[in-house]
């Protein structure tokens, strides 16, 4: 990924422009070329009507707060949906808001700015998702937990896919805290993801017996 290089990109659009385009915050902490391949794709994947995608993921082992956020207020303008933890949210924020203000005045901000959805992972308490329609929360189901590893990326992978098969925001959310939960239940940061039949199974009634 730190190889990745706009003309790359370019390429993969001009064959197939994709109905979804996924970014995080590690693509850009990666390498010069990776961050501004990131930047001059935003604009394409508006022209060719993708979907833009970003999930904030902050790494503090790869780039500090101030770069990140420095990077990430330019993106800010060309996102749909912007998917971070309560913490990471701030990042995406105009300069000089000064205190940080409370978490649904941090979205209007966002939703102010013409990001479509804002939607705040929070961790053993769900997510919540703030449109211009108003705020909706979903508490995550009840696991074991036994690994947290991957959880904001299976998150992610639920909330997407629900979006792609044309969820509202509540199935979306529903998704993305069940996907979620299977992470955290499951030992390693991809193991556990559930397939489309099991996705009901942490609703099921004690005892349900699975074939």
């Amino acid at each position: 990924m730190g190889r990745l290089t706009a003309d790359l990109v370019r390429g993969a659009f001009s064959a197939a422009p994709p109905r979804v385009l996924h970014l995080t915050g590690i693509t850009p902490s990666l390498s010069p070329t990776a961050r501004k391949a990131a930047r001059q794709i935003l604009p394409l994947a508006r022209e060719c009507g993708s979907l833009v995608c970003l999930d904030v993921n902050f790494r503090a082992r790869l780039w500090t707060a101030a770069e990140a956020a420095a990077v990430l207020r330019t993106w800010v303008p060309f996102v749909d949906v912007l998917i971070a933890s309560e913490d990471e949210l701030p990042l995406c924020l105009p300069e000089g808001e000064g205190e940080r203000p409370p978490l649904a005045a941090q979205a209007g901000l966002l939703l102010d700015l013409g990001v479509g959805e804002v939607v705040v992972k929070l961790g053993a308490e769900g997510a919540t998702a703030f449109t211009r329609g108003g705020r909706l929360h979903r508490p995550a189901p009840s696991v074991r937990a036994v690994d947290a590893v991957g959880a904001g990326d299976a998150f992610v992978a639920g909330y997407l896919s629900a979006l792609l098969d044309g969820e509202e925001p509540a199935g979306r959310l529903a998704r993305g805290v069940t996907t979620g939960a299977f992470a955290v239940a499951s030992a390693g940061d991809w193991e556990g993801a559930p397939t489309r039949a099991e996705l009901g199974m942490l609703d099921a009634p004690p005892g349900t017996v699975v074939r």
